[in-house]
Formats: structure tokens, C-alpha cells, sequence
């Protein structure tokens, strides 16, 4: 393998530092813009490279002492080295280039990113594996485990149950650690920012509104926080646990449904608005024969399928809010959705300080 001089141009959604050496793109980790490094290239394909940093001959300012003694070999941190300013700075940029090159969106309506309130102690939960005695984290791009004692990421609270499981000697397996008791249904690890997405979700809905539909809505979390702003709220899901805790402590106005997506939407998109319902459409009535006024999507990374994009196009409703965890996918889906609706605003959230993760909530307007 050989070592190259290198100079930093950009930072890559995921967290790798871009150089170009004779044209071809160099992937470096744990490098900064503006930096002149040295990197041994390690794997060289036809459009790019990716390399592993050796010394960093002149640092930018930015650059910081990470604060885990397992950051550079653990997988889960990208940007311990890096200013928190800055890697806010970082993350709004990628989110306007995703959409920008992705999406072939212009004059992107960025508003600024939501910063985390805690940059460390801020998960409440993690997923640990136990492997032969060893407890912790996979090494970066590797299936080999790193016996983790402490995660700085990680609340006292979820620190504590790692130090009860290391007492234990488990056996091999996956283990989630939580901060507290609360269901085994998706939630996000951030509860400050959770809860700072959720004011934004709800201050970005008009009020008066007739009906929501809440797609990807697991527990409710924002249907439950917009109840006073509808006559009636539809939140639908897969994953029936989260359907089931929704259900809890219901109002009349609020309709919960254990399903594929997909499916459902296309239901409310046949239904005609001047006939009721058939008992064989919209889950079996559940739905009324009026188009959302709001539609609120929150899928996986993978973003949507094209069968709910049509739908959504299909359905028009006067608004739309898509919250992402993956800006390509957002750019990806916003590209179609924008045949029909005006982006108003694009928040970037930071949901995971000193990752490459980023939170993003779109707001549309039909």
C-alpha cells in the first residue's frame, strides 16, 4: 500500500474526509476540511479510494481532543474530533448538498440546524454485543468486537446498566441497555431533541385542521402532541407493540391501525370523497372519505417506496411534514414529492452528536 499527501476538501455524508489525488476522490476518516494530511491507501476502485489516515501535517482549528478513549477504533463516533460548532456546520452542508445534487433542488429553504443541548452522556439506550467474554461495539467496517467499559455518548443511567451487564458475564449475544423502563418500541436515543423535533412539528401545523393521518407514527408520538389541532388523528404502523401502546389511554378522536403503510395510504387514496366508504376500503371503514389535511411521514433510512410517493401525490393533503434520518433518501423522495407540493422549510436536527447521523424535517405545502 502506499502513503500520499493529501488535502482536505470536504466532509462526506457518513463522516469521511474528501481529497482528490490526479482527479479520483480519497476517502480519508477522522480528517477536517482545509487539513493537509498523509494517508495510506487501503482499497482503490475505479471512480475513488479510500484511505486511513497516518498524521495530520497541518490541523485545522477545529479539530478537538475526542473525549472516548475508544474513538478511532469503535464504529459508532465519526466526529469526536471536530469542534461541536463545527460539526453542526458540517451537517447542515450535507444536508443542502444532498438535496441540491440528489434532489436537483435550487435555492434549498434551509432554515439553521437544531443543535443537541447534551454533546456527550445524551443516548438512552444502546445495543452492546457479547462475544466470548467480550462486551461493547464493532471496530469500525469490521464484525470484530471492542470491549467497551464506558460509552461517553451514553447516559449514566445507560452506562450503569453496561457495568451490571459486564458483571453478569452474559452469554454471546445482543444486549439494549435504556435508560429507563419504558416500552420495547422504537423511540428516538436523544429525549431533548426528540423533544425539540416534536415542538417543531407541531408549531408547523396550521390549526383547525379536519383530519391527520400520522404514517410511520410508531406510539404516537407526534399525533398525541397535535390532538388539539384536529377533529380527528389516524396514525398507522407496522409494528403492532407500538400500535398497542398508542392505544393506551385513547381519545375518541384518535384511530390507530397496525398495518403496511404502503397499503393503507393507497386505501385513502381510493377512497372518492363523495361516497362513503365500502367495508372493504380504508381498514374497514376506519377511515372517512375526506383527503388528510396533514400528513405526517416518518419512515426508515431506506426513505419511501415509490408506491407511497404516489400515494402521497395522489392524496395532495394541503400539508405535509416528512421527517428523515437520511438525507440522500429525503433528497431522493422530496425530488417527486416536489411536482406537486412547495418546500416551505428543510430543518436539520442533531439527534446524534459526534456521529455521521442527522435528523431532518421537511415541510411541504400542496
Amino acid at each position: 500500500m502506499r502513503v500520499v499527501d493529501l488535502k482536505i476538501e470536504d466532509v462526506a455524508f457518513g463522516g469521511k474526509g474528501v481529497a482528490r489525488e490526479k482527479g479520483k476522490a480519497v476517502f480519508v476518516p477522522y480528517t477536517i476540511e482545509g487539513e493537509t494530511v498523509s494517508a495510506e491507501i487501503v482499497r482503490e476502485k475505479k471512480q475513488f479510494a479510500e484511505a486511513e489516515l497516518v498524521e495530520v501535517k497541518q490541523s485545522s482549528p477545529d479539530r478537538v481532543e475526542p473525549q472516548c478513549p475508544y474513538f478511532g477504533r469503535c464504529g459508532g463516533c465519526a466526529y469526536q474530533h471536530i469542534s461541536y460548532e463545527h460539526q453542526l456546520a458540517i451537517k447542515w452542508r450535507q444536508v443542502r448538498d444532498a438535496l441540491q445534487r440528489i434532489g436537483k433542488l435550487k435555492d434549498v429553504p434551509m432554515r439553521p440546524i437544531i443543535p443537541s443541548l447534551k454533546q456527550y452522556a445524551y443516548r438512552n439506550r444502546i445495543t452492546v454485543h457479547a462475544q466470548e467474554g467480550v462486551i461493547g461495539f464493532f471496530r469500525r467496517d469490521s464484525h470484530q468486537l471492542i470491549d467497551i467499559e464506558h460509552c461517553p455518548i451514553s447516559s449514566d443511567e445507560v452506562n450503569r446498566a453496561l457495568a451490571e451487564l459486564r458483571e453478569q458475564s452474559p452469554r454471546d449475544g445482543h444486549y439494549t441497555l435504556r435508560a429507563t423502563s419504558e416500552p420495547r418500541v422504537f423511540s428516538q436515543t436523544n429525549d431533548a431533541v426528540a423533544n425539540a423535533l416534536r415542538d417543531l412539528v407541531v408549531n408547523l401545523v396550521p390549526p383547525n385542521q379536519e383530519l391527520l393521518i400520522d404514517a410511520y407514527c410508531g406510539t404516537g408520538f407526534f399525533t398525541k402532541a397535535l390532538l388539539d389541532k384536529f377533529e380527528r388523528v389516524i396514525g398507522i404502523d407496522w409494528d403492532k407493540f407500538a400500535i398497542a401502546t398508542a392505544k393506551e389511554n385513547v381519545t375518541e378522536k384518535e384511530t390507530y391501525i397496525a398495518g403496511d403503510v404502503e397499503v393503507e395510504l393507497q386505501k385513502v387514496g381510493a377512497v372518492h370523497p363523495n361516497r362513503p366508504p365500502r367495508a372493504n376500503e380504508v381498514g374497514s371503514g376506519r377511515l372517512r372519505s375526506i383527503a388528510p389535511t396533514t400528513l405526517i411521514v416518518d419512515p426508515p433510512a431506506t426513505g419511501l417506496s415509490a408506491n407511497v410517493r404516489k400515494a402521497i401525490l395522489d392524496l395532495a393533503p394541503a400539508t405535509l411534514i416528512y421527517v428523515s434520518c437520511n438525507p440522500a433518501t429525503l433528497a431522493r423522495d422530496l425530488k417527486e414529492l416536489h411536482q406537486k407540493f412547495i418546500i416551505y422549510s428543510i430543518t436539520p436536527l442533531d439527534m446524534f452528536p459526534q456521529t455521521a447521523e442527522i435528523e431532518v424535517a421537511a415541510h411541504l405545502h400542496a
